[in-house]
């Protein structure tokens, strides 16, 4: 028997400003558990809007999105899904400025049924696996960009999700930074086995995923092999 994909788009479309911007155009992807995939294309393509569309940020006009083979249709669905399965990682770290870094990962956890001893275990596991158990009481105006962004991660790791969803995620970063961030996501992504979806506008990156999707126009262009 042959199991359904992670999640995957069917004959997706999405527009704004009253129709005038198509951000998607019936678009049907497939996103296997465990694979890595980028998805390219210049600004204005739609790349964006896929993240968003996967992780239930935005209900897409038309057509519909499968968790294992089976439509999301309601917006508690994709709480749930959010709370459990799906770890989004933004460009802009959106961090509380004035909660700690344990306090900032922790957050993404209020809801669940775990203990409040269960709970600071797990981000004092989380900070270690991102190395940054020694930066769990600083406040966010105190770290660097890159470990900004190592926040991030983890809170979207916390709950151990089998989605993981990267928007632009070194955008912010110098060079150096960048990379270590891109080993942190792909390490953590093998670890755990989670697929991963990243957004990118560097062939380098993409070229590190074992698949790509050439997106234009809202449109998927090619797909392959990295």
């Amino acid at each position: 028997m042959t199991l359904p994909p992670l999640i995957a788009l069917d004959r997706v479309s999405q527009s704004f400003d009253e129709g005038r911007v198509v951000a998607l155009r019936d678009v049907s992807l497939l996103f296997a558990e465990g694979e890595s995939v980028a998805v390219l294309g210049p600004s204005g393509s739609g790349k964006s809007t896929i993240i968003h569309v996967l992780s239930g940020i935005r209900t897409p006009e038309a057509g519909t999105v499968k968790w294992r083979g089976k439509p999301v249709t309601s917006l508690r669905q994709w709480t749930d899904l959010r709370r459990t399965e799906i770890g989004i990682v933004f460009q802009e770290f959106n961090l509380f400025p004035t909660l700690t870094v344990a306090e900032n990962v922790e957050v993404a956890m209020f809801g669940s049924k775990l203990r409040s001893a269960e709970r600071l275990d797990r981000v004092d596991e989380t900070l270690e696996a991102v190395g940054l158990t020694g930066r769990r009481t600083h406040v966010p105006h105190e770290l660097s960009g890159g470990e900004r962004q190592r926040v991030a991660i983890a809170r979207a790791l916390i709950n151990r999700p089998t989605l993981l969803l990267a928007d632009e995620p070194t955008g912010n970063l110098d060079s150096v930074n960048a990379k270590a961030v891109l080993d942190l996501l792909f390490d953590v992504q093998r670890k755990c086995g989670a697929s991963l979806v990243m957004v990118s506008h560097a062939r380098d990156q993409a070229a590190r995923c074992d698949r790509h999707i050439d997106m234009k126009d809202g449109q998927v262009v090619t797909e392959g092999c990295a």
